[in-house]
């Protein structure tokens, strides 16, 4: 009687681990697929604004405000298909921090060394006074402290890039990281289109100039479009003011996981906080020295190039695919006011450094 029990046990003990397996077997290939569908979804959307960037009059806009404009159109028209979610988040997550971290491929050291040591340092205060400023006056202004924050990089460092990169330890929701774009992208264009008319007007030459604009224009291809409109030594000068300016988005980044990881902390009550340490830009200020002291063929550089702004677009792509233009209204027209003063005062205050030192 033992022994058929023992063998109906053993049975039934066998039956449970076949289900077992086929369960875990049955989830490991969800899983491994879900990414997929919103693989595909963000995907598409970052083909289409690279496509759109062929378009007459659209070239000057990057690829990266282009992907999160079509992700808000599909997601606020269509809706975002939930099957697609769990893609959609990986790209947010991971294919951002894999993005910045060889961003580091397209810097080195020496583009620092070019600018000079004045320039750095226009550059830097700039950037320290513009976010401290955009800070206080979005407390002043009652704006979100998450969305002050994500304004105050993207106006002081790199435009949408710093902001989805600050965005790693700010945590701020997905429509914070959406307005803040938005603002650093209209009054960067706004930058793109005005500062051309003024060198003249300010008595800035070609070096002074392409400064000024890589010291307080947000995006790259805005800095490009603006400098050299008045002359190759304007567009090259800005163009590595503006790449040192970039540079300086790890230690940002780094100080302000510091600080969200005190805060959290404090608020905790002294208890341990979780923030995530922000590895990945360690990883770009690797890659950076690496950069450095290695000579890469230039086609290898080209092509991480392309990779990095592919990524980055996937990333803003797939934020635009979860941000509601009806939660985006209800932010009010009080960050846009913070973006539109911040990038007055980073043009003001970086205008009356590089006409007050020898640059």
């Amino acid at each position: 009687m033992a022994n058929i029990e023992t063998v109906f046990h053993d049975e039934g003990d066998l039956r449970k681990r076949r289900r077992f397996h086929r369960l875990h077997r049955a989830l490991r290939h969800r899983v491994g697929q879900s990414i997929w569908p919103g693989l595909f979804l963000v995907g598409t959307i970052t083909g289409a604004a690279f496509a759109l960037r062929e378009v007459p009059g659209v070239a000057t806009f990057s690829p990266l405000i282009l992907a999160i404009v079509l992700g808000m159109a599909f997601h606020n028209l269509f809706g975002t298909p939930s099957r697609a979610r769990e893609g959609v988040l990986f790209s947010m997550r991971k294919l951002l921090r894999i993005g910045i971290v060889l961003l580091g491929l397209q810097l080195t050291v020496g583009q620092v060394a070019a600018v000079g040591g004045a320039g750095v340092a226009i550059i830097a205060a700039s950037l320290v006074a513009t976010f401290v400023f955009t800070k206080w006056l979005g407390r002043m202004l009652g704006v979100e402290r998450k969305l002050a924050e994500l304004i105050a990089a993207g106006t002081s460092i790199c435009g949408a890039s710093a902001v989805i990169a600050t965005n790693t330890v700010t945590n701020a929701h997905d429509e914070d990281v959406a307005y803040a774009v938005a603002c650093v992208t209209l009054f960067g264009s706004i930058a793109m289109f005005v500062y051309p008319m003024l060198p003249a007007m300010l008595g800035l030459g070609p070096q002074g100039y392409g400064l000024w604009a890589g010291a307080s224009i947000h995006e790259i291809a805005q800095v490009v479009a603006a400098t050299f409109q008045s002359g190759q030594q304007a567009g090259e000068y800005g163009t590595i003011a503006k790449l040192s300016r970039v540079m300086m988005l790890a230690p940002l980044v780094l100080t302000l996981g510091f600080v969200a990881s005190r805060r959290a902390s404090a608020a905790e009550d002294g208890a341990r906080a979780s923030v995530p340490m922000p590895w990945f830009v360690l990883g770009f200020v690797a890659l950076t020295l690496f950069n450095s002291v290695v000579d890469i063929p230039a086609e290898v550089r080209s092509g991480f190039g392309t990779l990095t702004m592919v990524l980055l677009t996937m990333a803003l792509g797939a934020m635009g695919l979860e941000t509601s233009f009806r939660k985006l209204a209800a932010k009010g027209l009080r960050p846009l006011a913070l973006a539109a003063s911040a990038s007055l005062f980073i043009a003001a205050f970086s205008l009356g450094l590089v006409l007050s030192l020898p640059v």
